[in-house]
């Protein structure tokens, strides 16, 4: 902590004017602020404070806004934060569809997604579609980066980067209980206990979260989920009386989840008629999945002003999802997609997936999306700072070997369908004829940038380097056992530079500009000679205070000479994961964040509002045919498909010692879901919509505390997406009731 306050203190005074003035407010800010900052080696940015203090654009979401709705879906966290776009699927969040200024939202595979500063997705690199995201429930802090400050955090570095903070260990014993139950049988249980007695320090921490589902099928099975979630830590600090400092942590995450989720949509006049209908024939659709984390973090202070951070982890993630896949008839199968969306011409089929006709054996196939994945590195980190008469010097090196893969080891069972909706199995596929391959890549990171703070000037040039070899090992459909009779590789490589560079001027405690320009990267697929998403970014900003109002203003623009898709079934893709070449493409925009408290700073009731805003524009410019369901044949000047041009959130509180009231409004913009321009046809539009949840709190004494919480507070029906077959539907009206109790 000593440390921590001489560091802070230096920062803060060489910022000071030459005015004397100026001095001696800046000095009584920098004291108020000591208290906000956090140390930590897995944090980015670690509170407010230094999110608008960054040469880049970065968003801070503290514990204390987490638990204002505790909300366990991470697509209503993120919305509150400009500059992030997504789109939702299942309505509880399960498997966000996440997109930073631009980038493709599909399941969240253009973003650096991170736990305590380590990649998070199944296989980053290999296959980086986010079918696992860690439970946004039980983090006590979500981190944001966009912009030139991010160029630390590949591989992806167009978008930005969101790395969220698990449980932290306390400083002295501690714990809590959380409990609620409400609507569609929605339970949630979040359990957690830790403190430190002398050297050694642990958390342990349990979440048990689902529901029914607000679904329904004619047979009455719930269309629901179960998830359980485990984080264990332990540190120690090692050989406290030696003058190194060293301290020791291991961390271990588990969690489980089995739900009965479908790809399957519904067609526009069934969405019309009953939105959370579901057609007999996802009946037995089904996702088991099982997740598990180790991390060693070892953390050595040399000295007060330079410390090395080297953690080694391990991720495994295996999940089947068992779906419908498509229908057959007289030796003719169409896609989902095709059926759905034009339902008269393909009645036959339709109505065999409505389950109104005694269809023919084999009509339906059911397929065993069957995959496992792991990820496993070595990083380390060294950070060196020193400060001169009248300015603040910072370096830090990076270092990441890693390695990962997904084994796809998949078949299809076929069945039959009776006009009472009831699925028959007629024949059972045999494990590894369908998909039977392994992909992976090894890669090397490492990066360096450095910090000069000069007076009211902050500058933070930086460059990465990525080395990435990415291979596919196909045994095919006849063998079964990998033998390798038949075996086909192929392997593609790449090593990138990503520079970046960012500045930051302070005029004075109200007003600041801010700017950067950097490269935006994205690796290739293992397609020899496929080459990465490449793209040249900028941004200039300013955060400003006028009173009680304060916030930042950010135009963006990116502009891609390579722009890449991926062939995914979640987009209505045939699942093949392969890339393609979607040229040059332009994405610009607008990111604009209000904060106002009406009430003084004496007033025993505090009253804060939040606004948000985001303006995205997005251009192809080129043309190209492409047989890919999401792109479609592009001209020059379409836009990119499940972008919204415009969204915004704002939220009002009524805090105060007793009790708490918020309520949350956000607008989700008009997409389209195929690339074009103009008026968006009617079947490849998804809606606006404008939702508004709410919750309250009621503290009976410091320790318990009851809670209440609405979803969709109006109730409104809208379509959430058109992928990745039919019109979905968002959370409908939910309420929940629970307690809270900490000691």
């Amino acid at each position: 902590m000593k440390r921590s306050i001489l560091l802070l203190t230096t920062l803060f005074t060489i910022s000071l004017s030459s005015q004397e003035n100026k001095k001696k407010k800046n000095s009584l800010d920098s004291i108020q602020k000591l208290d906000e900052i956090i140390i930590s080696t897995n944090k980015i940015l670690g509170n407010k404070y230094v999110a608008k203090n960054r040469t880049g654009s970065a968003f801070y979401l503290s514990t204390k806004e987490l638990q204002k709705f505790n909300f366990t879906d991470v697509n209503r966290v993120l919305k509150s934060i400009p500059g992030v776009t997504l789109y939702e699927e299942d309505g509880f969040g399960l498997r966000p569809n996440i997109s930073l200024r631009g980038t493709s939202p599909q399941r969240s595979a253009k973003i650096t997604i991170m736990e305590d500063g380590i990649l998070a997705a199944p296989a980053p690199y290999s296959s980086s579609s986010a079918y696992y995201f860690p439970t946004i429930a039980r983090m006590e802090a979500v981190e944001v980066l966009k912009g030139s400050s991010q160029v630390q955090y590949g591989p992806f570095t167009t978008g930005g980067a969101i790395n969220m903070i698990s449980a932290q260990i306390p400083t002295e014993f501690s714990g809590s209980v959380r409990a609620s139950y409400g609507s569609f049988n929605t339970n949630q249980l979040h359990a957690k206990i830790g403190g430190t007695s002398g050297n050694i320090g642990y958390v342990l921490e349990y979440l048990n979260y689902g529901s029914d589902g607000f679904k329904h099928l004619p047979s009455g099975k719930n269309t629901g989920f179960n998830k359980n979630d485990i984080v264990a830590k332990i540190s120690a600090k090692l050989f406290p009386n030696a003058s190194i400092k060293q301290r020791l942590e291991f961390k271990f995450q588990y969690s489980d989840e089995v739900g009965n989720e479908t790809y399957l949509g519904l067609s526009q006049n069934d969405f019309d008629t009953n939105p959370f209908y579901r057609y007999p024939s996802s009946n037995n659709d089904k996702m088991t999945t099982d997740h598990s984390q180790y991390v060693i973090t070892y953390t050595i202070d040399f000295k007060e002003n330079i410390r090395l951070t080297t953690q080694a982890y391990r991720n495994n993630f295996a999940r089947n999802w068992y779906k419908l896949n498509d229908v057959t008839i007289n030796g003719n199968t169409e896609s989902l997609s095709d059926i759905l969306e034009d339902p008269t011409t393909f009645s036959d089929y339709y109505n065999v997936v409505n389950g109104t006709v005694n269809s023919a054996p084999d009509a339906i196939a059911l397929k065993a999306n069957n995959r496992k994945y792991y990820s496993q590195g070595l990083q380390t980190k060294l950070d060196y700072h020193w400060y001169t008469e009248n300015a603040f010097h910072d370096i830090e090196v990076g270092l990441r070997y890693h390695y990962d893969e997904e084994d796809r080891f998949q078949w299809v069972d076929r069945y039959g369908i009776s006009n009472a909706g009831i699925l028959n199995l007629t024949t059972a596929g045999t494990p590894g004829t369908d998909a039977n391959r392994i992909s992976s890549a090894n890669a090397f990171a490492s990066y360096i940038t450095y910090k000069l703070k000069y007076k009211n000037w902050t500058f933070t040039p930086g460059v990465r380097y990525e080395n990435i070899t990415l291979e596919r090992v196909d045994y095919g459909k006849n063998d079964t056992t990998r033998s390798g009779v038949n075996l086909a590789t192929r392997e593609n490589s790449v090593d990138v530079f990503i520079p970046g560079m960012g500045a930051n001027y302070q005029f004075n405690n109200d007003f600041s500009l801010f700017g950067g320009i950097h490269k935006g990267f994205s690796p290739p697929g293992n397609q020899v000679g496929e080459q990465p998403e490449e793209s040249i970014n900028y941004e200039l900003g300013t955060r400003f205070r006028a009173g009680k109002l304060y916030g930042e203003i950010v135009g963006f623009y990116n502009d891609y000479s390579n722009l890449l898709g991926s062939d995914l079934a979640a987009t209505g893709g045939t699942g093949s994961l392969d890339q393609f070449n979607a040229g040059e493409v332009i994405v610009n925009g607008l990111e604009l964040l209000l904060n106002y408290n009406f009430s003084n700073a004496n007033s025993k009731v505090s009253l804060p509002i939040t606004f948000g805003y985001t303006y995205t524009n997005t251009e192809f410019e080129n043309s190209f045919g492409s047989s890919n369901s999401i792109w479609g044949t592009v001209a020059v000047g379409d836009e990119l498909p499940y972008i919204p041009k415009h969204q915004f959130n704002t939220s009002f509180s009524i805090e105060h010692k007793k009790y708490e009231v918020n309520l949350n409004a956000r607008y989700n913009g008009a997409f389209r879901t195929m690339a074009g321009s103009g008026t968006i046809p009617t079947n490849e539009l998804v809606a606006s919509n404008f939702i508004i949840d709410a919750s309250a709190k009621y503290f009976i004494n410091e320790k318990f505390g009851l809670t209440a919480n609405v979803i969709n507070l109006f109730d409104v029906t809208y379509a959430a997406s058109r992928v990745p077959a039919g019109l979905r539907p968002g959370h409908p009206f939910g309420i929940y009731g629970g307690f809270q109790y900490r000691f």
